[in-house]
């Protein structure tokens, strides 16, 4: 059947009974296909006189006989088919409607799940109970809510409330955990004055639903499947089973039922209801949900909300950890700041990637890395798309655990006019109501981070010792110690470390010297370590030795959260449309670095224009530390001291710049003690990852083949760095090796190392290794990729995989690059061809090459990497001098002082091989440029 047939039996059969008519999004929804296909289908079949449509938005589609009168008359009729169904009663409506046909993915990842609520709903005769699984995030809330409205709507339970009960909100007090549940008598506890019913007989005769069920006590699980097996329960301080209840029971866990809990517990759920995370769910499914949220909050601020393809796909892609809830949590937030920056405006609000949060914007890129569903979703969107505040009916009116239980929108216009009468501009007005709006979201959502971190680190240690560890990071605040990110992973592993190694009668541990001698330098975080140890002591009741204290004391040296320095920013600034803007986007994916940034520039931009661009780029990047100018050409150096002289801002320039480079001074201005001038320094003398060039390959030819290659011989390596390089690093290296297995990477190994003399270690190690990446407590000072321990068992083991490859990947080309003629001059026509609008890409590229073979026949040998930078110069010079606008040299500059240069003499003679190839005579200005950009490499 073709696609038009499909279509036309599909209305046929819907359209009878749907008098409101139907929109596009729905019908490609349901028959799985792309809209914009849909679309086309839909007015073709209108222009076939088969069906009329509305001037609505959304447009609705009738079918043509269902109407007699103009499209006007229809939109009338549909308003009023619509305000009469509005007139009947919710439960009337509800009766007549099946609640899963709103939820998206019915027919794809939700429908076995659905199947399954249905038939543990409807299994005679009272049915089943039901244990909902999956990540956190996922729906499970969501989804329990559904199978309570679908039993209410079928009249198989009478209560239509459901009976919501979070384990985890009083896991640390069982007792009270219990008497929630089951309610209590007097006199069972201090404190009971009277009797009071519990969540279980508010829940008779409907569905009692129990979420992160695996913090329900052993005890508690019992007292459960008793009420399930028979029906009765006792509160507490009661013996006998006195009470009686008829309720459904639905679980949900983020856990592995079979470890987490009672086997006898898990028998009684017969059905299991696995929910998918976001990231595998389909891509029409993701961007079916994020369409539904738009509808949510148009509805809530009650006007349309306009967004483009890249605000799409950054929400889609911003989702790493909280599957349908992180999106979500994004969208209001997103909402939100386009309400603000919108409030003027009466029936819309704009969203625009370039005033999405840095957060949201990285789900673009990441998003970009899987080019098959990057494809997918462009299948399905406009450039620009608009979601109206009645597209999308929202099923369920029970809030889940991600709504706000505020409406955010009155904040933000309530504050705004506080504000806008105290006479602030609208500048100043954002700025307030943004930092709320982060308070807000941040605070309301914390609750969940928390449980997802603290989900993570009991499938890894104990909950005594996590809890001990949350005790230690409030007494260690209140005391004025900087408590970092890693803090609780790596505490808790380290207690966890200790504990099994005393209860398993292993040896404990010395302090080495050297490790006591660097304790000494630090009395704070010995003073907090002594709070620590006693701590555990009071915890476990028993006795911690003085050896363990100096561990401790590393470890909190190590996690010391980094006061907040400005850094050195960074400006990249080169030809072309996007040369900057590439390098700054391939160095932010391996090191997300704050303080960099970009500025590309078109080949007809006069250097005025340029400097005042370069200008405000330093001046957003400075954080007071100074900034270093990355430039592709030697013209573009000289403006530093200008800058410098406009600005106030110390600007320093180095030339040629690469994305090796770029990617360096990212690594070193990152450092807690870097400053301007040794990163300057540094940067000056930097001469690429590759640790053969080619002068190399010349002056040691003689030795065997083996040393010529030894960086590439070397076995690659991860160092997993912790404390004492046991303990932690160890269980980092188990967990690493895992990840490398299910990536079918054999040639990397895990190196665990103790944080003591750590830079030493690391010099060891690269005699025999070459280092691809660290993760770990501490970040030493190497150029490679880094994921902290947090974020590497909150889940970030997949991007640490794809960072390591994308950085071995981008050191490989580089080496490639320099021993490979061909490829060098491929990349010197590939950029021709991109950047310059009057010159033959393949004529020109051998005149340059040549260029550069003459200079070689001078006393200097050029790297490729520097004739593919060469050869850019030089055709900005043929093309400049092509169009008339030839640079001069300024003032300060004396030409003078090149021509005592030993090059100079070498560009003469390739000056003249030009004039002969095409006829063009370099002026003395640019000939300048050519020999200060060659003596980059000296």
């Amino acid at each position: 059947m073709k696609r038009r047939e499909k279509v036309w039996e599909y209305l046929k059969n819907m359209l009878p009974d749907q008098p409101q008519g139907v929109t596009t999004s729905k019908v490609a929804m349901d028959l799985n296909l792309v809209r914009t296909n849909v679309s086309k289908e839909l007015n073709i079949l209108v222009k076939e006189g088969k069906l009329t449509k509305t001037a609505t938005r959304p447009v609705k589609y009738f079918l043509a006989d269902q109407v007699s009168q103009d499209v006007h008359e229809t939109v009338v009729r549909v308003k009023k088919t619509e305000s009469a169904k509005k007139n009947r009663t919710e439960e009337q409506e509800n009766k007549q409607d099946d609640i899963f046909d709103h939820l998206i993915g019915r027919t794809s990842s939700l429908k076995n799940q659905i199947e399954q609520a249905k038939a543990a709903l409807l299994y005679p005769p009272h049915g089943l109970n039901v244990l909902i699984t999956g990540p956190t995030g996922s729906g499970k809330t969501y989804f329990a809510n559904a199978m309570n409205q679908f039993a209410y709507n079928k009249g198989v339970i009478s209560n239509p409330h459901l009976t919501t009960f979070n384990c985890a909100d009083y896991a640390h007090n069982p007792q009270l955990l219990m008497s929630h549940l089951f309610g209590y008598v007097k006199g069972a506890f201090t404190g009971a004055n009277e009797d009071q019913e519990g969540l279980i007989q508010k829940a008779d005769g409907g569905i009692l639903f129990l979420d992160e069920v695996h913090r329900l006590p052993p005890e508690g699980q019992e007292m459960i499947f008793y009420l399930m097996d028979h029906g009765t329960y006792s509160r507490l301080g009661e013996t006998a089973k006195a009470h009686h209840a008829n309720l459904r029971l639905i679980c949900a866990t983020t856990e592995d039922p079979e470890s987490s809990l009672l086997a006898t517990f898990v028998r009684r759920i017969p059905i299991v209801v696995q929910m998918p995370s976001f990231n595998s769910r389909t891509m029409r499914e993701r961007f079916g949900l994020l369409r539904q949220m738009l509808s949510v909050e148009a509805n809530r601020i009650h006007k349309k909300i306009y967004f483009d393809e890249d605000v799409a796909r950054s929400l889609i892609g911003s989702v790493t950890y909280g599957n349908v809830g992180q999106l979500k949590s994004n969208v209001q937030l997103v909402c939100a700041q386009g309400f603000l920056n919108n409030i003027q405006t009466q029936d819309a609000i704009y969203l625009h990637f370039d005033q999405l949060p840095p957060s949201i914007k990285e789900g673009l890129s990441r998003l970009a890395n899987d080019r098959d569903q990057f494809g997918d979703l462009a299948k399905m969107m406009d450039p620009q798309m608009v979601v109206a505040p009645d597209d999308v009916t929202v099923p369920l009116s029970d809030a889940d655990n991600y709504e706000l239980p505020y409406n955010l929108y009155e904040i933000i216009g309530d504050k705004a006019a506080l504000l806008s009468k105290e006479g602030l501009d609208q500048e100043s007005i954002n700025n307030f109501i943004m930092t709320d709006i982060n308070v807000h979201l941040k605070g309301f959502y914390s609750d969940k981070h928390l449980e997802r971190d603290q989900n993570d680190l009991y499938e890894i240690v104990d909950h005594d010792v996590v809890d001990l560890t949350d005790r230690l990071k409030k007494i260690l605040k209140d005391k004025g110690y900087r408590i970092s990110p890693d803090f609780s992973y790596a505490m808790s592993l380290h207690i966890s470390s200790f504990i099994k190694r005393v209860e398993s009668g292993k040896p404990l541990r010395k302090a080495a010297p050297n490790m006591i001698s660097m304790v000494q330098d630090y009395p704070e975080e010995l003073g907090y370590a002594k709070i620590v140890k006693n701590e555990i002591e009071n915890h476990y009741h028993l006795p911690v030795p003085d050896s363990e204290l100096y561990y401790l004391a590393v470890l909190l040296i190590s996690l010391q959260a980094e006061k907040q320095n400005g850094k050195v920013g960074i400006v990249v600034a080169a030809h072309g449309n996007s040369t900057a803007s590439s390098m700054v986007q391939v160095v932010e994916q391996l090191l997300d670095p704050d303080n960099l940034t970009a500025f590309d520039m078109s080949l007809d931009m006069s250097p005025h224009e340029a400097l005042k661009g370069i200008e405000e780029k330093v001046r957003q990047i400075d954080s007071g530390n100074g900034v270093i100018l990355l430039v592709d050409m030697g013209s573009l150096s000289t403006f530093d001291e200008k800058i410098s002289e406009h600005t106030g801002i110390k600007v320093k320039s180095v030339d040629m710049v690469t994305t090796a480079l770029v990617l360096e001074t990212a690594r070193k201005t990152s450092l807690i003690d870097s400053d301007l001038e040794n990163v300057y320094r540094e940067i000056s003398e930097f001469s690429g990852y590759s640790r053969t060039t080619e002068r190399e390959k010349t002056e040691v030819q003689h030795l065997p083949q083996k040393a010529t290659t030894v960086s590439e011989q070397q076995p690659k390596a991860i160092l997993a760095i912790c404390s004492t390089g046991q303990g932690t690093a160890v269980k980092i290296k188990k967990m690493l090796d895992s990840i490398l297995v299910d990536h079918l990477i054999d040639d990397i190994v895990v190196l665990p190392i103790s944080v003591v003399d750590m830079d030493q270690q690391i010099a060891k190690i690269q005699k025999d290794y070459r280092i691809v990446a660290v993760t770990g407590i501490s970040r030493p000072h190497l150029s490679v990729p880094f994921v902290s321990l947090e974020k590497l068992l909150q889940g970030g083991g997949e991007q640490f995989i794809t960072a390591i490859e994308n950085f071995t990947n981008n050191i490989e080309a580089e080496n490639q690059l320099e021993t490979s003629e061909k490829m060098a001059k491929e990349r010197i026509q590939h950029y021709l061809g991109q950047y310059f609008t009057f010159l033959n890409p393949e004529k020109v590229t051998e005149v340059l090459w040549e260029y550069c073979k003459v200079i070689e026949k001078g006393p200097i040998k050029l790297k490729n990497s520097l004739k593919v930078n060469l050869s850019m110069h030089l055709a900005g010079v043929i093309e400049r001098i092509l169009t008339r606008s030839e640079l001069t040299v300024q003032q300060d500059i004396q030409i003078e002082e090149v021509r005592n240069d030993p090059v100079y003499p070498m560009v003469i003679k390739a000056n003249q091989m030009l004039t002969e190839s095409l006829n063009i005579t370099l002026p003395e200005e640019e000939v300048y440029y050519v020999v200060k950009l060659i003596d980059t490499q000296k």
